[in-house]
């Protein structure tokens, strides 16, 4: 684990530190067993586990398998410190059920699902139809002492990816109950240059800060995104010497969209990430 800078804790306070955690996502598929094995092997804090439809737990499932994959993880020392989940608002079937078992299980932080504009109407229209839902959901994370976070992802129509929208609508709201899984990789795509007014715009709603890195190739189909290991592409390490100096503590989260393989290759391109990962918070 590695030490925050002392703009976040006192000196001589080593005892707090910034989890790093990774999603599970790529090895979904494993026992809960195996992955807890594999969280270990890696060197994770935690995990972020996709409890959504083709998941690693499918939601309606979630109240008796998400307690047998915390206690996993607990006997390796580590725990489940983030659900993604496809929530979107507080009518779905399981919704209310997930996040009570999450509650219940001391699991705080869950990531809220995607939403796409319809580009053939009123954006502003939009915002207030979507902020009104994230309204609701902030209501029921009160309730249950949760904190929900919106990705910021990047793509043509996705609710999200300026970033500035996410803003509009929670600016308002208590960060406590709604906020912003930052994806520092999906931020330097959609922002560029830009990216740090937009982490700095949204930095007091940090629910989780997500790394992935990227290069841009030009392929038949015009210039697209090619993810690559951290520090082989475009997102600056720039970034996590800013994070240090702000009040977030945490959790970081790996997410690895390149081809990283399986098995051993695997672990040790996660391993490897992870390093790099660790260099960045302490340079």
């Amino acid at each position: 684990m590695v030490a925050v800078s002392p703009s976040l804790l006192a000196q001589g306070e080593a005892e707090k530190r910034v989890k790093i955690i990774g999603f599970t996502k790529p090895f979904q598929n494993l026992s809960f067993e195996d992955t807890a094995d594999t969280v270990a092997e890696i060197g994770w804090d935690g995990i972020e586990c996709p409890v959504r439809p083709k998941g690693q737990i499918e939601p309606e499932r979630a109240p008796d398998e998400l307690p047998k994959l915390v206690e996993a993880l607990k006997r390796r020392g580590k725990e489940l410190t983030l659900i993604t989940t496809a929530i979107t608002s507080v009518s779905p079937p399981h919704t209310e059920e997930l996040l009570r078992t999450a509650a219940k299980l001391g699991i705080r932080r869950y990531r809220l699902g995607f939403l796409k504009y319809d580009l053939a109407r009123s954006i502003p229209d939009q915002l207030t139809e979507i902020g009104a839902r994230l309204r609701d959901l902030a209501a029921l994370n009160a309730e249950l002492g949760l904190q929900a976070g919106f990705q910021n992802h990047s793509g043509r129509d996705q609710v999200g990816a300026p970033v500035w929208d996410l803003w509009t609508m929670i600016k308002d709201l208590d960060p406590r109950h709604m906020g912003v899984c930052f994806d520092i990789g999906h931020a330097t795509i959609e922002g560029g240059l830009s990216h740090m007014i937009e982490a700095r715009l949204v930095q007091r709603h940090f629910t989780a800060v997500f790394v992935k890195d990227f290069v841009w190739e030009r392929t038949d189909n015009g210039w697209r995104e090619r993810w690559v290991p951290l520090g082989e592409g475009m997102v600056d390490k720039l970034f996590f010497q800013w994070l240090k100096t702000t009040r977030f503590t945490g959790p970081i989260c790996q997410h690895h969209e390149y081809d990283h393989g399986e098995g051993k290759p695997m672990i040790a391109k996660m391993q490897k990430d992870l390093k790099v990962l660790r260099e960045w918070l302490t340079t």
